[in-house]
């Protein structure tokens, strides 16, 4: 058996009272609150400076508490929020189309495929109109209309319009606002910055969250450092499969060298498959190019209707040509979820009618968008997007269509955390992609931008102060304690028997072995039989990892192959329970596809009956431990997640 369950053990998700509407409001009302005048007597450590980390950061150290934040990039600025291309939500209604706050929450559960807290989705929902306000009193430049209002347009899985934009750059012009924010404070004093440090391990107290230890990445010196709380914003682990959208730094080691720690991991497996990526043109590549979702708003995708079609685009006529998506899902067409999207464009490569050298992508034509609209109109809204595509394939989007396929993106999975965004350890706080809680098992485009800002700009300012104002008076912690200095030996033994190994293959070898059993066995698709043969081979990789390594050895000075090593170390475990937790969860639910259970149309088969739970997972010395916190809809009703 891979792993166990406790059935006694209850998670508390503290939701609060009261109607759906009211929860949040009955939340802050009955808050604990500390003073202003005693709020600078507590110190608050945030790991990660992208969206959720900048924006928490500076929202606490407005209201008065000492912050210190950490990133292994030069800069916060570097944060893989600036690779965020479409957009975000927000329930505006400025189209008058009948967007709504329930609307918004509800395509959000339902995208999710109804495997999220109703609470938290809502929340999500109801907070969204107050990001746009604020990020536009920041100076983000959101796309606007003749007018001059603020412009919207659509994203996968709903019928409105609620994504506002930045051309394709809506990551980096708000995480330049947030950046801000950020160095206001810094000028202030209250935030203190270590760029170029990665969190190696986190240190409790008494079960309690009370620092981190730290490597500065330039010197290799290893320190310490204390807090009244610590908090996690070290973004999602979709790079474990290697080639993947996200930049080659991105990791998943804070949250698991926590969950090591006790914290519990949520729904690994949920992971999520991008459907408007750069096809893969050579071994050579180490990450694949995000081209954003909001292409699919003009672009019309389509396969060629024979089996391994060399002719050029342009000489397939129109009676020739599978679209399959408005095929298969008229009512959304090119603007099904991505889940749904991804594993329809695998279904036609693999039936032999994929595209392109490798016959390894889809098209995304733009012909019928440019005869309507006129090339002027497509360039305003997405010119860069084809500049880039250009810059990287030397085609012209204009001229031809572009060629797509889906790629790892995001991780709906991470550390759970309850509704004020704790985990299961006291002090210990996740926000953004580091935690489970709003997606569900497929997060819908554009919602990615809004959560990182939601969580550090409206609700972690709230619920943090409520821990700390009830852990009594701010004591103060010393780096000596005999946990700290445990702490720092152990991470220092790690780092100095990887450097032993003295194998023969590179940090690489190993990721990229990872990242094609992860694609194979538990990607698009799963089945029982090779989510078990996944396990055993990650553990035989893991076991050759540390026989077969090699590395430079020193861990004083810069090391990036050190750095790359710790970091893979972490997704063999991290991958293994993916696995698992695939392997666990006998239904079809959102990116989450078990072959099994599908209907005779290829459509997802969800089993509410015995499924629906959030799997937690703990630690344990054996087989990981499996906690489900059961989900109770009470304001609506589950139903089948149908497109069409």
């Amino acid at each position: 058996m891979y792993f166990s369950t406790d059935s006694k053990q209850i998670p508390k998700s503290k939701i609060p009272q009261g109607d759906l509407r009211d929860k949040w409001s009955n939340f802050k009302n009955q808050a604990k609150l500390i003073s202003p005048n005693n709020r600078n007597k507590y110190h608050v450590i945030i790991v990660g400076t992208g969206l959720s980390g900048a924006s928490a950061a500076a929202s606490l150290a407005e209201l008065g508490y000492n912050v210190s934040v950490f990133c292994f990039q030069d800069s916060p600025r570097r944060a893989h929020s600036v690779a965020a291309q479409g957009g975000v939500n927000a329930m505006k209604n400025y189209k008058n189309d009948g967007d709504s706050v329930h609307r918004m929450f509800y395509d959000t559960l339902k995208g999710g495929d109804f495997r999220a807290r109703e609470a938290n989705v809502f929340r999500l929902a109801e907070c969204s109109a107050s990001l746009i306000d604020q990020a536009v009193a920041q100076g983000v430049p959101f796309a606007r209309e003749y007018s001059g209002y603020l412009s919207n347009r659509s994203f996968g899985g709903v019928q409105v319009s609620r994504t506002f934009y930045a051309r394709g750059q809506t990551g980096q012009q708000l995480l330049l606002g947030t950046y801000q924010a950020l160095m206001r404070q810094v000028k202030a004093k209250k935030i203190t910055t270590y760029t170029r440090h990665e969190m190696l391990d986190l240190v409790l107290i008494n079960g309690v969250a009370k620092g981190i230890i730290a490597r500065n990445l330039d010197t290799g010196k290893i320190t310490r450092h204390t807090a009244n709380a610590v908090v996690l914003a070290t973004g999602g682990f979709g790079k474990i499969y290697y080639l993947s959208t996200l930049a080659m730094g991105c990791n998943g080691s804070a949250i698991w060298r926590a969950h090591k720690k006790g914290a519990w991991m949520a729904c690994p497996s949920w992971t999520q498959i991008h459907p408007t990526c750069l096809p893969q043109s050579g071994a050579y590549q180490s990450k694949l190019t995000l081209m954003s979702e909001s292409l699919r708003n003009d672009g019309r995708i389509w396969v060629p209707l024979t089996r391994n079609d060399n002719r050029k685009p342009e000489d397939i006529p129109e009676e020739e040509r599978d679209y399959y998506l408005e095929r298969k899902y008229p009512s959304y067409g090119n603007l099904a979820p991505r889940d749904i999207a991804s594993r329809a464009a695998k279904e036609r490569i693999d039936a032999g009618h994929g595209v392109g050298p490798l016959k390894n992508a889809v098209y995304l034509d733009f012909k019928d968008a440019l005869a309507n609209q006129g090339k002027a109109t497509i360039a305003k809204k997405y010119g860069n997007l084809f500049n880039m595509y250009q810059k990287i394939t030397g085609i012209n989007a204009y001229n031809e269509p572009m060629k797509i396929s889906p790629a790892a993106h995001f991780s709906m999975g991470g550390l759970w955390v309850d509704y004020e965004l704790s985990t299961n350890i006291p002090g210990l706080f996740a926000i953004g992609e580091a935690n489970f809680s709003d997606h569900g098992a497929n997060r819908l485009g554009a919602n990615s931008l809004l959560q990182a800002c939601v969580d550090g700009y409206y609700i972690l300012p709230q619920t943090l102060p409520h821990y700390l104002a009830q852990s009594g008076n701010p004591e103060a912690i010393n780096k000596e304690d005999p946990a700290f200095i445990e702490c720092e030996q152990q991470v220092t033994k790690q780092l100095e028997e990887l450097g032993k190994i003295n194998g023969s293959k590179t940090v690489d070898y190993f990721h990229r072995e990872l990242g094609k059993i992860l694609y194979d066995k538990c990607g698009l698709s799963r089945n029982e039989k090779g989510l078990i043969i996944a396990i055993e081979a990650i553990r035989n990789l893991k076991a050759s990892f540390y026989n077969d390594l090699k590395i430079p050895s020193k861990i004083n000075g810069i090391n990036e192959e050190l750095e790359k090593a710790g970091r893979v170390v972490d997704y063999l475990e991290i991958g293994e329970l993916m696995c698992i937790d695939a392997l666990s969860r006998e239904e079809s639910c959102g990116a989450h596809f078990r072959t099994e259970f599908q209907t005779n149309d290829g459509e997802a088969i969800r089993n509410d009956e015995e499924f629906k739970f959030i799997s937690c997972w703990k630690k344990s010395d054996n087989v990981p431990l499996l906690i489900k916190e059961m989900l109770n809809f009470e304001f609506t009703k589950p139903t089948e997640r149908s497109y069409k």
